[in-house]
Formats: structure tokens, C-alpha cells, sequence
């Protein structure tokens, strides 16, 4: 009896639906973590309290003003008054008013008229700002029409 000699054929499993699913669970991931940091300013110092939390629900719109100082490329102060920084450029808190009007004039076109009244305007403020001027500036977005408030402190342990 001849025996004849079978050739075995080398399977290789099909990896592209395994990158695939890797592929998805990336973008996933990306799209599910929080990006609150996104709206951090890195030449905001925070105040530091042992009593910030962050808040239990996130505000359903929420306006971000970043207050402080210019700073020099080498990280230090440049000596002038604290200030807004908004859409990449340096508004003093006096000459806000019309930038706010802006911001809720799209507010109001993009969510309604009675949109503003949700609005959460987060202030971050440096920890050297004087506190007259943070009021300052509440008091400018309360003319503009907002009405809710959040001051973001920094974790103490943080």
C-alpha cells in the first residue's frame, strides 16, 4: 500500500476584524473621558481649598473665563493688571461687556432665548487676583443678562 504524502496548509487567522474592535474601543474611550481640561488655562494659578469638589452635575451650558496675568515666556508675570483671557487674546475686565454680548447673542441663537438663564459662567481666577476685581467681573456677565455663578477653586490635595 503506498502512502501518499498530505500537505498541511498553514492557517493564519484573519486579525483584521480584532484591529478593528481595538480601533473602535479607542475612539470610544477618547469620546467618553472627560475633557474638562481642555478649558484649564495654564497661567491661571488656582486658589487651593480643602473643601473643593467638583460639582455633582455638570452644567448643562457653561461659559468659561480664564482671569489672570500675562506672563513672559520665561513663566514670570509681566507686570500689568490681571485680565480676561478670551478667544486667545487679553480683555481687561472693564472692556468685557461687548465680548459677553457676543457670547450670548450665539447662546441665544443656537439654544433659544431663555437659554441664558441656564448658562453656568465657571470663573477661573488666579489666586492673586484681587477679589474686587473677580467681582468685578461677575457683576459685568450679570449685566450682560447670566445669572449663575461657579468660582473654581483647586483641590488642596491635588
Amino acid at each position: 500500500m503506498k502512502m501518499r504524502q498530505i500537505e498541511m496548509a498553514v492557517t493564519r487567522p484573519d486579525l483584521t476584524p480584532m484591529v478593528a474592535i481595538v480601533f473602535q474601543l479607542l475612539t470610544l474611550f477618547m469620546i467618553i473621558l472627560n475633557f474638562e481640561n481642555t478649558k484649564s488655562e495654564e497661567r491661571i494659578k488656582l486658589p487651593r481649598d480643602r473643601l473643593a469638589r467638583p460639582p455633582a452635575a455638570k452644567p448643562e451650558y457653561e461659559l468659561v473665563l480664564n482671569f489672570g496675568y500675562r506672563q513672559l515666556p520665561s513663566g514670570e508675570r509681566d507686570g500689568s493688571l490681571p485680565e480676561v483671557f478670551y478667544n486667545e487674546t487679553y480683555v481687561d475686565v472693564r472692556r468685557i461687556g461687548p465680548h459677553l454680548e457676543t457670547e450670548k447673542r450665539v447662546i441665544q441663537r443656537t439654544h433659544g432665548e431663555r437659554a441664558i438663564k441656564d448658562v453656568t459662567v465657571v470663573i477661573r481666577a488666579d489666586s492673586d487676583v484681587p477679589n474686587g476685581l473677580v467681582q468685578q467681573l461677575i457683576e459685568e456677565c450679570q449685566r450682560t443678562g447670566f445669572s449663575k455663578f461657579l468660582l473654581r477653586p483647586m483641590p488642596e490635595d491635588v
